[in-house]
């Protein structure tokens, strides 16, 4: 794999962060291969590496995507102020920080001067307080990129669990599955599995959205007449989507070892399973847009901020996961592009009346 441009943003500045950020980039492998720059501030980096043992860790401020080196923790400040570190809370100057990395690091990724972002962990409350008009991560990052709709994927060895509705009131879930969002957020996990995870004919496993997927309407319609109808649609498009499942019994009897991908209702039906699963093992990432965003499956842990008890494992793979799917999608660019000049040669061998190739090697759009 060649080297890759990485953004990493800063994420709270009162939360573990930073920190997961200076562990990650001081030992990971990754960092000696790829370029990975963080969006933040030198000042506050430093303030965290205090908390650590470590002390050979150093860091390389530039000015742009372009300087950035491999084998160092490149850094762009997006800001020049000094900034209170408030260990442990919410603020609306950690809120505004996070925001400043954040917007920088997307400008890049829009311009292509990075080719993937991973996002440390923000707070909601302290995003509010900053200025920040978005729910979350996801739905920012899906907004700019002018995205319909996106997909949140959360990705470890053994599962990848997708939600129809993000960070919604469970008041409001029921009202938000539609056979409509269903359906595409079905398509958005085929065209995922297929392009960003190199899997040519996945199975998607579609959960219900009431206790027994409805027990075929004895406990509320909308398994039978939202998901299972959008199941069915997805189906006639070639995609193999299975269900409606029953959540419980589906996780508790290890069926969903037999599938490429799930597809959850709401965010706590699909994200207890998972972290229970993988917790520390897992990353969140945006699947359905333009570009290539991954996180950590944490949040900020402000109970252990500035303690040095943080653990990278999470943003580590987030950074490595980031840089497969860059891959990825680059070998399938380029598969693409070679099944349309075969497609131009077979036109041209038509034309002269000889014998036909096979298409059946060819990838369909």
């Amino acid at each position: 794999m060649s080297s890759i441009s990485i953004g990493i943003s800063i994420g709270d500045i009162n939360g573990i962060g930073p920190e997961v950020i200076i562990k990650a980039l001081g030992i990971n492998a990754a960092a000696k291969k790829h370029k990975l720059i963080v969006y933040g501030s030198v000042k506050v980096l430093i303030y965290h590496k205090n908390a650590l043992t470590e002390e050979n860790i150093h860091f390389h401020t530039i000015q742009s995507p372009e300087e950035a080196q491999t084998g160092r923790i490149n850094v762009i400040n997006c800001w020049n102020d000094n900034i209170n570190v408030t260990l442990g809370k919410p603020s609306e100057i950690s809120g505004q920080c996070a925001m400043k990395a954040l917007e920088q690091a997307v400008t890049d990724l829009k311009a292509n001067k990075i080719q993937a972002l991973v996002t440390a962990p923000v707070n909601k409350k302290a995003m509010q307080m900053g200025g920040f008009k978005h729910i979350g991560h996801t739905e920012y990052i899906t907004s700019e990129f002018k995205t319909r709709d996106s997909l949140m994927l959360m990705v470890s060895d053994a599962l990848r669990i997708g939600v129809v509705t993000n960070h919604l009131p469970i008041s409001e879930v029921a009202a938000a599955v539609t056979k409509e969002r269903v359906f595409r957020k079905i398509l958005i996990m085929a065209e995922t599995l297929r392009v960003d995870f190199g899997i040519q004919k996945p199975t998607i496993a579609v959960l219900g959205l009431n206790p027994h997927a409805g027990d075929e309407g004895a406990i509320g319609p909308e398994d039978e007449k939202i998901i299972r109808p959008a199941i069915e649609e997805a189906k006639t498009k070639g995609v193999l989507a299975f269900g409606p499942y029953p959540a419980d019994g589906f996780f508790g009897s290890g069926q969903y070892n037999k599938f490429d991908g799930i597809l959850a209702m709401y965010h706590d039906q699909g994200l207890v399973p998972f972290k229970t699963l993988s917790f520390g093992a897992g990353v969140n990432y945006t699947a359905g847009i333009s570009a290539v965003r991954t996180s950590p499956d944490h949040g900020t842990a402000y109970d252990i901020a500035g303690k040095g008890e943080a653990d990278e494992s999470s943003l580590i793979r987030a950074l490595y996961l980031a840089a497969e799917i860059v891959q990825f999608r680059n070998e399938y660019i380029d598969m693409y592009a070679n099944s349309l000049e075969r497609r131009k040669q077979k036109s041209l061998i038509d034309e002269f009346g000889e014998e036909k190739e096979d298409d059946a090697a060819i990838p369909e759009d």
